[in-house]
């Protein structure tokens, strides 16, 4: 208590308590089958406090292609370091944070608001894992933009930073914290093998039971990249559970960034 004191109202506003379950989960599939889990990993500690300069990929104006916003003017600002390391990354240049330049929070919420004036309809902030760091700063200093942040995280993590929206993309061999599930607006799940069906029915259970059964969020389903099997997999699954709807990397298909 006394550490959390010393604190300034900026820094307690923006770190958030994470504390998920340490033994094993199970959740049902559609069937009503229990399915084991892995244990719930320790989230990787993000900074401790907010960060004045951040590693940058990259920044670009352009549409956003997947998930339930697909279509839509977005700026994008993806955020350097990743430890999930998901094998079919096609990002994975973004994993060392120590390749890509710090940059001043400040030239971001520049570029955020001349993408405003040019017409995007809110910010992504993307990785790489963005919230291996402490966005609390970051959110802050894009605020006079006038634009909705949104965040797409692996949920590895704790959560820092206010966002209008959340989609949360859960990995089976790093699953996602409680706090993550419970806060997420979009829940969509990558497919290359029947297994991440299974995963994918255990996430949403998970959500549900995070909210208090309260109604969870959107599911999505979205077929790994050049992959005919999880594409078949994707499109049978939602056919047949309407609660689910499939996701596309429509900027891939149409040769955006």
């Amino acid at each position: 208590m006394q550490a959390d004191a010393n604190k300034t109202p900026l820094a307690r506003a923006c770190l958030h308590a994470s504390t998920p379950n340490q033994t094993e989960r199970q959740a049902l599939d559609q069937s009503g089958n229990s399915i084991p889990l892995s244990p719930v990993s320790q989230p990787l500690a993000a900074d401790s406090l907010p960060a004045t300069a951040l590693p940058v990929v990259e920044t670009f104006h352009s549409l956003q292609g997947e998930g339930l916003q697909a279509g839509r003017s977005a700026f994008f600002i993806r955020l350097g370091g990743c430890a999930v390391a998901c094998p079919w990354c096609d990002t994975k240049h973004s994993w060392p944070a120590d390749l890509h330049p710090q940059r001043p929070l400040a030239e971001l919420a520049g570029e955020a608001e001349a993408a405003a004036e040019a017409g995007a309809a809110f910010v992504v902030i993307t990785g790489g894992e963005p919230l291996h760091h402490n966005l609390g700063l970051l959110c802050q200093a894009l605020e006079p933009s006038g634009l909705p942040l949104h965040l797409e995280t692996s949920g590895v993590d704790q959560l820092s930073g206010r966002f209008a929206w959340i989609t949360l993309s859960p990995k089976r061999h790093r699953p996602p914290s409680t706090e993550l599930l419970a806060a997420c607006q979009e829940l969509k799940v990558v497919v290359h093998e029947a297994a991440d069906l299974a995963f994918a029915a255990a996430m949403a259970v998970q959500a549900r039971e995070a909210r208090g059964g309260s109604p969870g969020p959107e599911l999505l389903l979205q077929p790994g990249w050049d992959s005919p099997a999880g594409q078949a997999l994707a499109i049978d699954y939602v056919r047949r559970n309407p609660q689910w709807r499939l996701s596309l990397q429509s900027h891939k298909l149409l040769g955006l960034r």
